[in-house]
């Protein structure tokens, strides 16, 4: 019997992205962390903090019974729920920037969206393994509380983690054997309603006409795109070199959370980015390979869809800053500023990793991979 242990390539690769991260946090953010807050590491020492709690998580999520994470399949859920209710409550939900995305209670603060994602994947792992989703019948609740979730962050509103909760639940529907022709059938609706989503918002409509052409708005909509894309071009094959990014320097706004790739970019050229891209790439193809080699349909349910969490987020987070699709908020995983995120995804990481023990053989007991 060959001794079961965790993928620690996995885990190089996260650790990897969590330390680019804090790197890149501070080179985009020391200035402004300087004029606002007095204090050139004010958010540097925020996300440190995001990241030793993470990672302490992330170690406890890779020893703790996975019989008991299965239980919280139900409880999970109703915890998201609550949550994303109570950033609607005065007095507990925080606003910016006119969205309610957040909760807080007095220097504490939580996004609970970035925890209905996960959320959403454990129930459907628990539940698709206990029915059959190739009949319809059976994959109405995971839709039902998959539009659920996206109909109370939309209302935040937050069209991107929105976007990214709706492909989620493809995907898992996809990987519990949903037929084709009922996926044709749920795409009417999302058809309809993307849409009317952009026209009863204005600013949605507008950010969509400064994708098309962010140079007819340069100084309102599409400010913010132009400033990425000159991050971004003018790093060329080797970027300006660590902490001389020009575009921090208030030019770009959200530079150390939702737009730090484009300072990466600058900063590191072409070569960093594709670093960044290969260290993603290894962390959802691991994720991938657990999901295979897992011996029940629970943990590879589980498996391939926190990994889609990771795919999906950081992809949508890639388009927005190259212009490949409407600028939206949405963090990069393991490297965006912010606290939530950095412990929720981490946390994930632990499951995952946790996983990979059970995973890591067969049911003949040949090892699957070595580290």
């Amino acid at each position: 019997m060959v001794k079961k242990k965790i993928d620690y390539i996995l885990l190089c690769a996260v650790i990897s992205l969590v330390l680019i991260g804090l790197l890149f946090v501070y080179s985009a953010s020391n200035y402004s962390a300087q004029i606002t807050y007095g204090n050139k590491y004010f958010f540097l020492f925020k996300q440190l903090i995001g990241a030793v709690i993470g990672i302490a998580v992330m170690l406890v999520m890779t020893k703790i019974s996975l019989k008991f994470i299965k239980k919280l399949w139900i409880a999970g859920v109703i915890v998201a729920v609550i949550l994303l209710c109570l950033v609607f409550v005065p007095g507990i939900g925080i606003e910016n920037y006119g969205a309610k995305r957040w909760i807080g209670f007095g220097s504490f603060s939580i996004q609970p969206s970035e925890i209905a994602k996960f959320a959403y994947v454990l129930f459907c792992a628990v539940y698709m393994s206990k029915t059959d989703t190739s009949k319809f019948k059976y994959c109405l609740l995971p839709m039902l509380i998959g539009m659920m979730f996206c109909g109370l962050i939309i209302a935040e509103p937050n069209m991107s983690i929105t976007m990214c909760m709706a492909m989620l639940m493809i995907i898992m529907l996809y990987l519990g054997g949903m037929k084709w022709k009922y996926f044709m059938l749920m795409l009417v609706p999302i058809v309809v309603a993307v849409p009317l989503l952009i026209v009863i918002e204005p600013y949605r409509l507008q950010r969509l006409l400064a994708f098309i052409d962010p140079w007819a708005s340069p100084k309102d909509e599409g400010y913010q795109l132009i400033q990425s894309l000159y991050a971004l071009g003018s790093g060329g094959w080797f970027g300006v070199g660590i902490f001389n990014s020009r575009q921090k320097y208030r030019f770009l706004p959200f530079a150390e959370s939702d737009f730090v790739f484009s300072v990466i970019g600058e900063e590191t050229g072409l070569f960093g980015c594709l670093v960044v891209f290969a260290l993603y790439a290894v962390v959802i193809v691991r994720g991938v390979r657990i999901a295979a080699n897992s011996k029940d349909k629970f943990t590879c349910y589980l498996a391939g869809g926190i990994s889609a969490v990771v795919a999906v987020q950081s992809l949508l987070n890639f388009a927005v800053v190259t212009g490949s699709i409407p600028p939206t908020g949405l963090p990069l995983p393991f490297i965006s500023y912010g606290g939530t995120s950095l412990v929720v995804f981490l946390a994930a990481m632990g499951i995952l990793l946790n996983l990979s023990a059970s995973a890591y053989e067969n049911e003949l007991g040949v090892k699957l991979w070595t580290t």
